[in-house]
């Protein structure tokens, strides 16, 4: 998304507002920092982002994990063929 500054945006607002209407959105900033972002009207909604690692130290994997996964097989087999596998 492309920054404008407030000097810029001012001389060239009704240009700028019809890109934004257009679907072309931007910022404008003053000295340097952005201050707000020109969107049209009935943009959707931004998606919110996802960030990587925000569950981390949530939760842990047991030491015994293959252990469980091992007898989850022998589970799964033992409802698709009808029978003891050990």
């Amino acid at each position: 998304m492309r920054t404008i500054n407030i000097h810029q945006a001012k001389t060239h607002l009704s240009r700028l507002v019809d890109e934004a209407e257009k679907g072309d959105s931007f910022i404008i900033a003053k000295a340097g920092k952005p201050k707000v972002k020109v969107i049209r009207i009935d943009a959707p909604p931004a998606l919110p982002m996802r960030r990587i690692g925000a569950m981390k130290g949530l939760y842990s994997i047991p030491e015994n994990f293959d252990e469980i996964d091992r007898e989850l097989d022998r589970e799964i087999e033992k409802l698709f063929l009808g029978e003891d596998t050990e």
